[in-house]
């Protein structure tokens, strides 16, 4: 069988995908991966064994450049675009098309699928983004929900409102330019049934809803088998076990400001830090020998023997320090984010 992965935003959202081609490929199957140009992502799928295909702008220089939330409309109207010439030839020869990521870009990606008349699964990497009466959904950046409106069930009416605005003519336009006929629902045909949902169910439990059919399948996860740095290990093996801070792919604005907090306050409770440079570039401000700085590193095993993980909020740190059994402080900053902090 060979299985087309399709997905765009930040490491979250690569990392699962990562995880799940490599399980796929150890049953035999040819994997593809369409995801954005980062070279972080094309490392990690590197090491999962995946195919790696690139399409769009980087994802990172995106999120540091921070655009208008007026842009959003035309900046998915250009990733369907890139789709429907990078992800269609991709997907030239495959079985199957499985889409995740942004919901812009799950939307081209199963129509790229329709349009070469093979099958097709959307999967949502968290719960809060499947119409559910039993939570609200999220907010887009400059489409608030209306004043006063609690009704969770009301407030999915309005969300499909926002998305259509937001999406429904970037994806029409070229659904019909490839001899496609126009959607009138963009959230609706992607979260036809049955959808995925790739998260722990103790974590992230789903309580079935009407009108929506979802098969939870478990968090998809890569293995990672690489040692730490030798320099970090030398620093855990110094001292007591110290706090992990890290933001993961968030911009982070006053970077500097944040470090120094977050230092501080370690300090303040007699702990040593271990700060993640991340999307942001956090960095010390002093050289300290109960600090020290890492890129890129194995959390799998870092998180195992840390006192405790200050972090974003992120749906795969949250499951690794989890996972690891380490004390978690969250310090929410967008989208998913205040509901894994809860």
């Amino acid at each position: 069988m060979r299985v087309l992965l399709s997905t765009y935003g930040s490491r979250g959202d690569v990392e699962p995908v990562a995880g799940f081609g490599a399980a796929l490929r150890a049953r035999g199957a040819e994997v593809r991966v369409c995801a954005p140009p980062d070279e972080d992502f094309a490392r990690r799928l590197g090491e999962a064994g995946v195919e790696f295909v690139p399409y769009g702008p980087s994802a990172k220089a995106l999120t540091k450049a921070a655009p208008a939330p007026s842009s959003l409309p035309e900046r998915a109207a250009q990733l369907i675009a890139a789709q429907f010439d990078v992800v269609a030839a991709a997907a030239e020869g495959c079985d199957v098309v499985v889409a995740t990521g942004l919901l812009p870009t799950m939307a081209g990606a199963l129509s790229i699928a329709e349009k070469l008349g093979i099958r097709s699964v959307a999967v949502a990497l968290q719960k809060v983004v499947l119409p559910s009466p039993h939570h609200a959904p999220l907010a887009y950046p400059g489409k608030p929900f209306p004043a006063g409106v609690t009704d969770n069930l009301a407030l999915w009416e309005h969300d499909a409102e926002n998305v259509n605005a937001l999406f429904r003519e970037g994806l029409n336009t070229h659904r019909v330019a490839n001899g496609l006929p126009p959607v009138g629902d963009v959230r609706g045909y992607v979260f036809r049934n049955p959808v995925w949902l790739a998260t722990d169910p103790v974590l992230d439990p789903w309580e079935p809803a009407p009108g929506i059919d979802v098969v939870q399948t478990g968090a998809w996860i890569v293995p990672d088998e690489r040692p730490l740095p030798a320099a970090l290990e030398e620093f855990l093996a110094a001292g007591e076990p110290p706090v992990y801070v890290g933001f993961g792919s968030m911009p982070m604005a006053a970077a500097a400001d944040v470090a120094q907090v977050a230092v501080e306050a370690v300090r303040a409770r007699g702990r040593r830090v271990v700060v993640s440079r991340g999307w942001a570039d956090l960095d010390l401000l002093d050289d300290g020998d109960d600090c020290f700085v890492v890129g890129e590193v194995n959390h799998q095993e870092l998180f195992g023997r840390v006192a405790a993980v200050v972090h974003h909020g992120g749906a795969g740190t949250t499951m690794t320090a989890t996972r690891a059994g380490a004390a978690q402080v969250v310090v929410p900053q967008a989208t998913d984010q205040p509901y894994w902090a809860g």
